[in-house]
Formats: structure tokens, sequence, C-alpha cells
């Protein structure tokens, strides 16, 4: 299984809006996810098709790692694949997925345009999002379907409207928990927040929303306002204060393994290694 990524930020973007193409690798993303779905009309997926190459250049000037998000019914998600597929861009985000097979069979087309390019088995990875009542108990098995996932989540909108109830914290939560317990339990990272927020000027009720939603296990999280972006980055990333004192802790409890000692005391706390683990876990999420 691939190594998890370090991503905190995925920010959306037209792939036709050259206005937002043109700012998006100023904006901070650790992601920049080009749209191929609901921000393209049916008339303009051609176009938008057509445009991935040079906005792929544009949004990663700055070291972005780029994403497209592809239509979920067949007969366009192949020739999107087909346009999706390239050095440039590292993965695909797979909407409305339906279940694990479904995902394998993305991966088997995504597979023969990787190799028609001469590009490396497993270049493009996924980010498998659930938006049906019908794929939720699939989670699990959806997260641990195939070595491209590198992140989950569920799509909070279409879900909604699925189950006819009103998107928040209070239907995110269990469906957030769903995700995380599934996510971390295929190595993947579960993508998300536990509430909705529809005013991009409240970004401080959107602080606390992701707080919270970090505090539960989420670990990065899609955005289409780049007001976002700075404050997914320092929720969904470690605090410096985070990282210094993770690395005190390392050191202390393997000086005290050295020295032959059982029992570790840090800052007045004794540490075992379940603590040690989270802080070497933390010190992963680091990004260079």
């Amino acid at each position: 299984m691939s190594k998890a990524p370090t991503w905190r930020s995925l920010l959306f973007v037209p792939a036709t809006a050259e206005r937002f193409v043109a700012k998006a690798h100023t904006r901070g993303a650790d992601v920049i996810i080009l749209d191929l779905e609901d921000s393209i009309p049916p008339a303009e997926k051609e176009a938008a098709r057509a445009a991935l190459p040079g906005a792929a250049a544009q949004v990663g000037q700055a070291g972005a790692e780029i994403c497209v998000r592809i239509n979920r019914p067949l007969e366009l998600a192949i020739p999107d694949i087909a346009a999706a597929v390239m050095p440039a861009v590292t993965a695909l985000m797979l909407p409305k997925v339906m279940g694990p097979e479904h995902i394998r069979l993305l991966s088997e087309v995504v597979a023969a345009r990787e190799a028609a390019l001469g590009l490396t088995p497993g270049h493009t990875r996924f980010i498998g999002i659930v938006e049906t009542p019908q794929a939720l108990p699939h989670l699990a098995a959806i997260a641990a379907a195939d070595p491209r996932m590198a992140a989950l989540g569920v799509g909070a909108e279409d879900l909604a409207t699925e189950l006819e109830a009103v998107p928040g914290g209070d239907l995110l939560y269990h469906f957030g928990m769903m995700v995380v317990a599934a996510a971390r339990g295929a190595g993947i990272l579960p993508l998300g927040s536990v509430g909705a927020f529809a005013d991009f000027n409240d970004l401080e009720g959107y602080r606390a929303s992701l707080k919270r939603s970090r505090r539960l296990g989420f670990a990065c999280t899609a955005c289409i306002h780049p007001l976002h972006v700075p404050v997914i980055n320092e929720e969904y990333g470690p605090a410096p204060a985070e990282v210094d004192r993770a690395r005190r802790l390392i050191a202390t409890f393997e000086d005290a393994l050295a020295k032959g000692l059982g029992a570790v005391a840090f800052e007045g706390a004794m540490i075992d290694l379940p603590v040690v683990e989270r802080a070497r876990r933390l010190l992963a999420r680091v990004r260079s």
C-alpha cells in the first residue's frame, strides 16, 4: 500500500475558468482540483477536457499537486480519464462512488491510460467520494478497494439531497465518523469536516468546525473558496508548538529506552508507546 499523502487543503477550480486557474497557484492549497464535473455545464465538457493540459501547467507552478474531478456516468468518465491522466496530474477525484467494484473498474481504465503514456503504474491516485445512501454500507470496502486510493470522503450536499435531509453537523457527524474509521482502517486520508457553512465570510465559524473535525480524526478537506485555504492549512496541519513537543517527547522516550528504562516521564506525565506513536504520526504530517 502506498504511503498516505500529507494533504491538508484541496481547492476546487473549474477547468475552464481562466481567471481562477491563473490565480490558483497563489492560494497556498496543497492540492488544486481541476473540475470537470458540477461546475462545468454539459455543453462545455469537451472544452474542459481540452483545457486540462494548459490549466495543469498553470495551477501546478508553485508546487501544488494536481487532481482532476471526473464525471460519474461512464460515457463521460472514460473520456475524462483519457484527458486527465498525464504526468502533471497525480490524482483523480471520483464522485458518486457506488462500491469497491466501481473503484477497481476505473483503476483498470486508468492503468491502461498510464501504460499508453509510459507512466509508472499507480502514478494516478484516487480520492473517492460517496454521495448516495446505497454506498454508505460499503465505505470500508471502498477505502481498501485499490492501492490507488489516497483519500475518502462523503459529498455532503448530494448525500443530504438523497436522504431528504439538511446538510450540517448533525447529519454529517455520523457519516463523517464512518469515513474516518473506514479511511484510517485502510491507511488512507479521511477527507471532509462535520459542518456546513454557506457563508464564505464566516471564517471563525468555519475554523471552529475544522477544529472539531480535526479532533475527530479528519486529515484534509476540500473547499471552493480561496479564503478557506489558509484556515484549513492552519487547523489541519500540525501547529509549530505541537511539532516541537512531539520531537521532544520522542527524544525523551528514545533516550529512556537506550538507558533500559521501562517507565518514562515527560513534562509531568508518564508516556508509553501509544503516546509516542501519536507523536510520530503527527511528525509524519509535517509538510516539507
